[in-house]
């Protein structure tokens, strides 16, 4: 990889003055920082169109950041910081956090960067517009404990979030607040640090280690209605954003509290509806299949093919032994309509994306268990003509002989293709 961007990251040379450069205090400057920054910073009222540059500028550095690219994404961020100039109000407004989302990301994952080219960014998007200010300094804060400097990311909430000072102070001490009962000095701090954690996740927005934080404390004080009040009002107050990891805190809590299946189950339906690959959501299919509502079983089989919709879980036996399994009960509990309900959507992809003659041989040679669960699934739902299905069906293993036997007994049995062949 190259030098971390000409005009994002470079060493000052002759050229450059002084005046239009932000040092990061490790030889590195940002000639384009106090440029931009400055420019708002000042009110400065450029009436340029840019909304070409700067929309094409954000579409290659979304893709930059995919492919990690940090270099590539370094270099078209010093285009699209003229948003901060476009003549459109709400572009405007909208552009540092846009900034902030993206440059921090490169200089996070960047090998050229450093926590003093972190800090030098961050400062400075702080002092544009009084709305990103202390979300920038939390994010700051978390960047700074991630690399261990306790006391900074301490000192650094303490300077910005004056209604949060005591925040971190539970992390500094050598003792862990949350054991030592004992110490009242400490119960005091944990005291005032649940106070301020209120406080701050009661404001919308993504604020997953502090809600945790704040839980275990509760938790351990033994105030579970409280942390039962918290993980709902995250999870289901339509002020926060859309947010998987707040139903999968409450499902968590619920499951340790023994909580109803149906209330386990009216959570999980919610992350289905926003992550249909989740790992849970297996965990969710074996809650629907013991429920005794018919909804729910249809509901079951639903989740298992959503989940095989995923090229993250081809691979996963666990999945398609629950759904070879699954198809044969449902067929046999007379519900050949629910199958097809969930193949029509998916024949015309799930041949060539599961069942082709490539994956058959490919399963077969890392993973033999896998590719006779899914030579079941292939033949209930192509038949016996299906390419997967026959090449599975033909192989002469001595251990797995009597497993490829059975295969073609129920996909004769219950094949949706030619019923009762």
């Amino acid at each position: 990889m190259s030098d971390f961007s000409e005009e994002l990251i470079r060493s000052k040379t002759e050229d450059d003055k002084e005046e239009s450069c932000v040092f990061s205090g490790t030889g590195m400057s940002f000639p384009w920082l106090q440029k931009h920054i400055g420019t708002v910073e000042t009110g400065g009222k450029k009436e340029k169109d840019f909304a070409q540059t700067t929309s094409a500028c954000l579409g290659f550095i979304q893709e930059a950041l995919l492919k990690h690219q940090w270099q590539q994404a370094a270099d078209y961020m010093h285009s699209y910081f003229q948003i901060l100039e476009d003549s459109d109000s709400h572009k405007r407004q909208a552009a540092p956090e846009i900034i902030w989302k993206l440059g921090s990301e490169i200089l996070f994952y960047h090998p050229k960067s450093s926590v003093e080219t972190f800090n030098t960014f961050a400062d400075r998007m702080k002092n544009i517009g009084v709305m990103n200010y202390l979300k920038i300094s939390l994010q700051h804060a978390l960047y700074l404990l991630h690399h261990g400097m306790l006391e900074d990311a301490n000192r650094n909430l303490s300077f910005h979030c004056t209604y949060i000072p005591h925040l971190l102070y539970p992390f500094i001490y050598e003792d862990d607040y949350a054991y030592n009962t004992a110490s009242q000095n400490m119960f005091d701090h944990s005291w005032k640090t649940s106070v301020n954690l209120r406080a701050l996740i009661q404001t919308p927005g993504v604020w997953d280690p502090f809600v945790k934080s704040y839980v275990e404390m509760l938790e351990f004080y033994g105030d579970q209605d409280g942390a039962r009040e918290v993980l709902t009002n995250y999870a289901y107050d339509e002020k926060f954003p859309s947010n998987p990891n707040a139903h999968i805190y409450l499902y968590n809590f619920l499951k340790r509290e023994k909580a109803p299946r149906e209330k386990l189950i009216s959570v999980l339906k919610i992350l289905y509806q926003i992550v249909p690959s989740h790992k849970l959501m297996l965990e969710f299919h074996r809650l629907l299949r013991k429920s005794e509502k018919e909804d729910h079983h249809k509901l079951g089989l639903e989740v298992l093919f959503g989940v095989l919709d995923f090229a993250g879980c081809t691979k996963n036996i666990t999945a398609w032994k629950y759904l070879a399994k699954y198809l044969r009960q449902t067929l046999m509990g007379n519900h050949l309509a629910w199958v097809q309900e969930e193949w029509k959507t998916r024949k015309n992809w799930w041949p060539s994306f599961h069942f082709s003659s490539f994956w058959a041989k490919s399963d077969w040679k890392e993973d033999k268990a896998l590719a006779c669960e899914k030579a079941l699934v292939a033949g209930i739902l192509l038949g016996k003509g299906c390419r997967y299905f026959r090449f599975i069906s033909k192989q002469d293993d001595q251990v797995l002989r009597k497993k490829i036997k059975q295969i073609k007994k129920s996909v004769k049995k219950h094949s949706v293709v030619n019923p009762g062949l």
